[in-house]
């Protein structure tokens, strides 16, 4: 019995279909807010122990790294919520076509960069 299969695969050379890209951000941005929360939480802490901390948050998230912080942990909450609505709706068996899933992650992808653009504007 021949064994056709290959060897060892270089996933770098794969073409992936824009469905993979967007279950990998999904996941992506998955792990970004996991690791964003301890940092919100630390600022929840500071801003409700004292009516200082609350002030020395203010001025620290004025700042433009901080403001890039903000805006980074924004736009993988807006992707995270807009892909896992896009699950939500293909559980419902809209959309669950190889054409509606290529239409559904182009939707997502699009309205993640709209409204993170304007995010940033609000930011700025």
């Amino acid at each position: 019995m021949k064994d056709n299969r290959p060897v060892n695969l270089d996933i770098g050379s794969m073409r992936l279909p824009i469905t993979a890209w967007a279950s990998i951000s999904h996941r992506i941005s998955g792990v970004v807010l996991f690791a964003a929360s301890f940092g919100m939480l630390w600022a929840l802490d500071i801003s409700l122990a004292s009516a200082e901390g609350f002030a020395r948050l203010g001025e620290l998230l004025g700042s433009v790294p901080a403001k890039v912080a903000l805006w980074a942990v924004g736009t993988a909450l807006i992707y995270h919520s807009l892909a896992g609505i896009k699950h939500l709706v293909m559980d419902f068996g809209i959309g669950e076509s190889m054409e509606g899933g290529i239409l559904g992650s182009r939707l997502v992808i699009a309205a993640s960069v709209i409204i993170s653009v304007l995010l940033g504007v609000s930011l700025w």
